[in-house]
């Protein structure tokens, strides 16, 4: 990989937070609750101590894969307004040593992971670092426009990984955590690229706006969330959800679908002009819908596995308790 001429090389040198901004804290932040509820889900008795090791490991993971994008990704993030100001496309931090970085956090984690906890949760985190950093970052995102869909595996695993280190195994349930994410994913970042898609084009990504075109986005996401809704109520019947959990995953499901009906509606991704800001939900006329999806679908999300967590951690009874 090339490293790309607009990538700029600061003077100063890098400080710590620049190191930190290189795991991306707000990804590892969801990956670290997500993992959380999988092992406390798991219902097995966990040493706290041992139980907090095997979190921290998969946040490291979680960070090792972040850093590796960065290192690879430098000379399209360069391009784009979104992420051109993170540590390696502004020249804070080299390139050589956000791939050191990363290649260090991933043995770490993964040796001590499996150490600590058992080789089947490291092998899944290993192989969760490999997907997100090799699979998605080297090949997918700039070569297909279901990068995301694919991709979104990597950020689907860590339930299953938390589940992993608790009982040594994975069962349905923890597949049914991982599948709720991966389903979650296309209309999240694909209601997220119909306000953004001028600077994936700009970057040569090939998102699903920039290929098929935005009415086609827009019924991509409604058919994602048509498939996506009830299979976040399915735990509800599987003896890892609660009435509250019924409850939350059907009335918040029943908002995002509609939701995601507006934005098939409306015309998000087509209207040309200025932004109103320089945010995240910076919006270009006419998208606000997509941006109003892409930010209730993170708060629905946090429901369901904050709710998850919750009723395991008070010990709730499922819904097929009641039967």
């Amino acid at each position: 990989m090339a490293m790309s001429p607009a990538v700029s090389r600061s003077s100063a040198p890098p400080r710590w937070q620049d190191y930190v901004q290189l795991l991306k804290p707000r990804v590892m932040s969801l990956v670290i609750f997500t993992a959380i509820t999988g092992l406390v889900c798991a219902g097995a008795h966990v040493n706290p101590i041992l139980g907090g090791v095997a979190i921290f490991c998969i946040a490291v993971g979680a960070g090792a894969s972040a850093a590796f994008n960065m290192w690879y990704d430098a000379d399209i993030d360069a391009k784009m307004r979104r992420t051109r100001a993170r540590p390696v496309p502004s020249g804070k931090v080299q390139g050589a040593d956000a791939l050191a970085m990363g290649v260090v956090l991933s043995l770490f984690s993964v040796m001590l992971l499996g150490m600590t906890a058992n080789w089947l949760a490291a092998g899944l985190l290993a192989f969760t670092i490999f997907f997100y950093a090799v699979v998605y970052t080297m090949w997918l995102k700039r070569s297909t426009p279901q990068n995301i869909v694919i991709g979104g595996l990597a950020g689907a695993l860590p339930p299953v990984i938390g589940w992993a280190a608790a009982t040594n195994s994975a069962p349905l349930n923890a597949w049914l955590l991982c599948a709720i994410i991966f389903l979650w994913t296309p209309p999240h970042f694909w209601a997220l690229s119909l306000y953004t898609s001028e600077d994936y084009q700009k970057a040569g990504v090939p998102m699903m706006p920039v290929t098929a075109g935005a009415a086609s986005t827009r019924k991509q996401i409604l058919i994602y969330s048509l498939l996506f809704v009830p299979l976040c109520i399915v735990p509800a019947f599987t003896g890892l959800g609660g009435l509250t959990y019924l409850a939350v995953s059907a009335l918040g499901g029943l908002v995002f679908l509609v939701l995601a009906w507006r934005v098939f509606r409306s015309r998000a991704g087509e209207a040309r002009g200025e932004r109103n800001d320089d945010g995240l939900y910076d919006v270009k006329a006419g998208s606000k819908d997509a941006r109003n999806l892409f930010a209730f679908s993170i708060l629905y999300l946090t429901l369901l596995f904050a709710t998850l967590l919750a009723e395991h951690l008070l010990g709730l009874p499922a819904v097929g308790a009641f039967s």
